[in-house]
């Protein structure tokens, strides 16, 4: 077989090592390479490896599911022993020792009976098996090892050469936080050692720039287990960051035609039942009671922007009507899914709802995809876009889901924009463009989200008067570009490893007087830029100055101002730029204009 092919994939779906088969088949031909295709069916097969070298070190495991994600792979087990890092290299030497064996990888089928019955004393088996509705199952099969699975697999363990395992979790079984919780290992498998040598290489620079650890060390943000988890504190630092973000979407948004409007966080439960929230998202809702009246917080901004609209009368002239709002949003997320500002449950959405006339969508539609680029150009963000259709969990007729999820083609269609298809990715109330950014180490963050919706305004009875007279309902057009302003901030940190642009950076100079002699020219300084909207620290504690200095770089703002005799002087500033990776020196004057050269990049 040729070296970078796996094999075919049979009539039953099993993938056939035609070295070892001695046939051809007509099937699929499987590549043996990095394509996702390849890395699902590597990975896949991978996980069954790991469960196979757990067995053999431990002999009263049990496995629940073991499926391909995003990062890699990973598999929900139980044993009596705690597992923790440290037993990783462990579990790796077993796996090495395993494709030594040269183990095939072997599909066979019983039906669910027999599985039932051959796993009754198996209560994670068992938790699988209530979830297949099939009565036929399929089982894989390597040395003494086997476990239920749909496949398809690399026909034999010497495929599985270029692994990683990453760490160690618990995760509950199922996701239920009420059952027990099992230990989960992630890893990640390549088909090449190049591709693997490359990805860790990626993990260690992604663990230094890890936004918990580079908001703690810039003093950003905070987070307070006895306050409560996934609730973030905005420390003055971090809260400076986002005043500039915020101020940057604003003047987009005026510039585009979006009016500022507010919602309140919390309405009466029926609000939320005439939107469907109740039904479908309800379990992600806090509800409380208030003069005997259930109200629920709201998890999303849109009945407020429906109400706004309805308070009085519109005409097909006042579309499109274009709203927007910070607003802050509150989502009963699982404690083993909160991961610093990337997963909270309180979060701001930079949320807009456009009402518009069906003609109107396509061209809205584009005006959001033209915004969404140049905020994506504007921090070097690469990005893709997924149309996201009709999931299972869902209101409104299959024609209007229809009609909405053409409307979101159409717009990318007739632009030439390149897209994929997320079957079942979208909202309860309609299809989305989900938007997918790049980061600076190649990682895919899901952020920006452009939605169609026929189903909440037909809800809430939202009208216009149109040009022959006639009321008619409107299009609403859901869509935020960051998606929220913790998880865009999250993903900037690591981008930018916390060097951010001067318009965006906290703290934007640091001056450093050499002595106290030169603290009233750093004060006057300081005032001149802050007129000019530069946020600066003087540095004058009774620390040496190299001390000064360093701790001032350990702040990484894009400018350190050193001054002394000679800058006092000549109106002067000695300067070490951060960014530029150079040291000069400039009239204030000169420095003025930098300073607001580099403020103007921040403009969208």
């Amino acid at each position: 077989m040729s070296e970078n092919l796996i094999g075919y994939i049979d009539n039953q779906g099993n993938i056939v090592d035609t070295q070892s088969a001695g046939e051809t088949f007509d099937g699929q031909v499987i590549e043996y390479n990095n394509s996702a295709e390849s890395l699902e069916i590597v990975r896949h097969s991978t996980a069954h490896l790991m469960a196979q070298a757990i067995t053999e070190l431990y002999s009263n495991a049990k496995f629940f599911v073991g499926p391909v994600v995003d990062e890699g792979f990973y598999y929900d087990f139980k044993v009596d022993e705690k597992i923790g890092e440290e037993d990783l290299k462990k579990i790796e030497k077993t796996m090495k020792a395993l494709i030594k064996k040269k183990h095939k990888i072997e599909k066979y089928e019983i039906t669910k009976t027999e599985a039932l019955t051959r796993f009754a004393n198996d209560e994670l088996k068992q938790a699988v098996l209530s979830k297949i509705d099939d009565e036929t199952i399929s089982v894989y099969k390597q040395g003494d090892f086997e476990d239920l699975c749909r496949g398809p697999h690399v026909p034999a363990l010497r495929f599985l050469n270029n692994f990683k395992l990453t760490r160690v979790a618990g995760a509950y079984l199922g996701g239920d936080e009420n059952a027990e919780m099992l230990t989960r290992i992630y890893g990640v498998a390549f088909a090449d050692k190049e591709s693997l040598k490359a990805h860790m290489l990626m993990l260690e620079e992604a663990k230094k720039r890890d936004h918990r650890k580079i908001g703690a060390e810039m003093e950003l943000f905070m987070f307070d287990e006895e306050s409560g988890a996934g609730l973030p504190f905005w420390m003055p630092k971090g809260a400076r960051l986002r005043h500039k973000l915020e101020t940057i979407l604003h003047k987009a948004h005026r510039k585009r035609g979006y009016e500022p409007v507010r919602g309140p966080e919390i309405l009466k439960s029926e609000m939320w039942h005439t939107s469907g929230h109740y039904a479908c998202y309800g379990e992600n809702m806090y509800l409380t009671n208030i003069d005997e009246q259930e109200y629920g917080i709201k998890p999303m901004n849109c009945i407020g922007h429906i109400q706004i609209f309805k308070q009085s009368g519109k005409s097909y002239r006042d579309l499109p009507l274009r709203y927007y709002e910070y607003g802050v949003v509150h989502r009963h997320e699982k404690s083993g899914v909160l991961h610093g500002l990337l997963r909270v449950r309180e979060f701001t959405q930079d949320d807009a709802h456009i009402f518009c006339t069906p003609e109107q969508i396509a061209p809205e539609v584009i005006k959001v995809v033209e915004f969404v680029d140049s905020v994506m150009q504007l921090f070097g963000f690469e990005y893709t876009m997924e149309v996201a259709t009709k999931p299972e969990k869902a209101i409104g007729e299959d024609a209007v889901w229809d009609l909405a999820t053409d409307g979101l083609k159409k717009a990318l269609d007739e632009n030439s924009l390149p897209y994929t298809i997320d079957e079942g990715g979208g909202a309860f109330y309609g299809p989305k463009i989900d938007v997918k950014i790049t980061d600076a180490l190649g990682r895919k963050w899901q952020c920006g989200t452009i939605q169609v919706d026929f189903n909440l305004p037909e809800r809430f009875n939202v009208e216009y008067v149109a040009e022959d007279n006639t009321r008619k309902q409107p299009v609403m057009i859901h869509r935020a570009i960051l998606g929220s302003f913790e998880r865009f901030i999250a993903i900037l940190t690591e981008h930018y490893a916390g060097e951010f642009p001067l318009f965006l950076a906290p703290t934007q100079v640091i001056i450093v007087p050499i002595s106290e002699a030169h603290n009233e020219y750093a004060k006057e300084l300081q005032s001149k830029l802050i007129d000019i909207d530069i946020d600066c620290e003087i540095f004058d504690k009774n620390d040496s100055l190299n001390k000064r200095v360093r701790n001032a770089e350990k702040q990484r703002v894009p400018f350190v101002a050193i001054i002394g005799d000679e800058e006092m002087q000549n109106s002067t500033v000695a300067l070490r730029d951060r960014r530029q990776k150079e040291q000069y020196n400039l009239t204030q004057e000169e420095f003025m204009v930098k300073l607001t050269q580099q403020l103007n990049e921040g403009k969208i």
